[in-house]
């Protein structure tokens, strides 16, 4: 027996079938597709698993470079480092300042502006710590390990110590939207609904996080150039200063 379906009306009804999926894109088990197609296939974890996956991965990886703002203590920080276990080199600039770092090892290089080195005189600074500022200004001052402010700095090279600071995500883990960094497709985690911070993981290649906006718009930085190496040369001895065992207390 033939069918009673006009061959007209079947492919009217082909036709519609096609638009329907079209229109249900965003809801790709409708039509048997899957949105993780073509991934890495991070998105189909967990928020622990992509947790555990992306920080591993960072660790994992010999460099980084991470560029953004800092909010901390009523300061904004605008960060742009290149890291790697034996050092790391950017600057840091804030509302008074800007400072270049430099670090090889356990060699720690300073170069500031005047902002930075220049004393407040209600701080009542001496005029020989004055002197020493305009000495300094726009140098690479070899930053004493014993030096208090030594620790501190350190910390903005150390690519250990900035990704454990920045990674963490406080309170229960929670998957978040799909979204993209830079033209790379990412998932989202966050810790509660995004008080706790939002974490951009890589869907494509390896599981790297992209960028991580801190809770309480504390500020949001990226992360790029995972794995690709830079060299770390110390500044030439012209361009140098030794200040001996302690620097000058700045007004930063």
């Amino acid at each position: 027996m033939t069918s009673s379906v006009p061959p007209v009306r079947a492919r009217h009804r082909t036709a519609l079938a096609v638009l329907l999926c079209a229109g249900l894109a965003t809801v790709a088990t409708a039509c048997g597709e899957d949105p993780d197609e073509g991934t890495n296939g991070v998105g189909k974890l967990t928020a622990a698993q992509i947790e555990k996956k992306t920080q591993g991965a960072a660790n994992a990886a010999d460099t980084v470079r991470l560029a953004g703002t800092l909010v901390s203590k009523g300061g904004t920080y605008k960060l742009n480092m290149r890291l790697k276990a034996e050092g790391g080199t950017g600057s840091v600039v804030s509302k008074d300042s800007r400072f270049e770092l430099l670090r090889i090892g356990d060699e720690l290089y300073l170069k500031a502006d005047s902002g930075f080195w220049n004393h407040d005189e209600k701080s009542g600074a001496d005029s020989q710590a004055g002197g020493a500022a305009d000495k300094l200004r726009n140098k690479y001052v070899k930053v004493p390990e014993g030096d208090p402010v030594y620790r501190q700095l350190r910390g903005f090279t150390d690519k250990k110590t900035l990704l454990d600071g920045l990674l963490g995500l406080h309170g229960t883990l929670n998957k978040g939207d799909r979204d993209t960094v830079d033209g790379t497709r990412t998932v989202q985690i966050m810790g509660g609904a995004g008080e706790g911070g939002t974490l951009d993981v890589s869907l494509e290649g390896t599981a790297y996080p992209l960028r991580f906006a801190r809770g309480g718009e504390a500020g949001t930085v990226t992360f790029a150039d995972w794995g690709k190496d830079f060299p770390l040369e110390a500044p030439s001895e012209v361009d140098t200063v030794d200040y001996g065992k302690q620097l000058p207390r700045t007004g930063s």
